[in-house]
């Protein structure tokens, strides 16, 4: 078997996507489903710098008391004018009274959570086409009002 190191992580992103209250579907075939509209937010890079564009969603499936997928589709602008569309999917684990906590939009030590993502890019711009050819990976928090994320690249 070859030896093969894991691949380091350098930061690419730090965002802040603010948020509107739940849409609550409901329970449905696979968990309770919500909806929760994004209105905006700020986007900073090493030497860069975006605001999201409000009209995305995080899209929420929760599966149980623990867990919740999330997979959030936005837009973000880069001060020079570049779009770039945003899929990121989550997992979010965490003691099922922290969970309902964080259902009921109350502020959580990010500490007792488990938030991982997985952001993937798309672009037209030539001068940022890369990063739909890279993986990303991420860790975030959820805030009353907003989610707070840090996003790496996967060297």
């Amino acid at each position: 078997m070859l030896n093969l190191a894991p691949p380091p992580l350098q930061f690419f992103a730090d965002l802040s996507v603010h948020v509107a209250s739940p849409q609550e579907v409901g329970q449905a075939v696979h968990g309770r489903r919500r909806v929760i509209p994004i209105l905006g937010g700020e986007v900073q890079g090493q030497g860069w710098s975006a605001r999201v564009l409000p009209g995305g969603a995080d899209f929420q499936l929760i599966l149980n008391p623990r867990m919740a997928e999330l997979d959030a589709r936005y837009v973000i602008e880069t001060d020079g004018g570049d779009l770039i569309y945003v899929q990121n999917r989550a997992v979010r684990t965490a003691a099922p009274e922290v969970m309902a906590r964080l259902v009921r939009g109350e502020m959580v030590d990010p500490s007792e959570v488990y938030f991982r993502c997985s952001p993937c890019f798309e672009t037209t711009s030539a001068s940022l086409g890369w990063i739909s050819e890279r993986l990303f990976l991420g860790t975030g928090a959820r805030q009353p009002d907003k989610v707070v994320m840090r996003f790496f690249e996967v060297l």
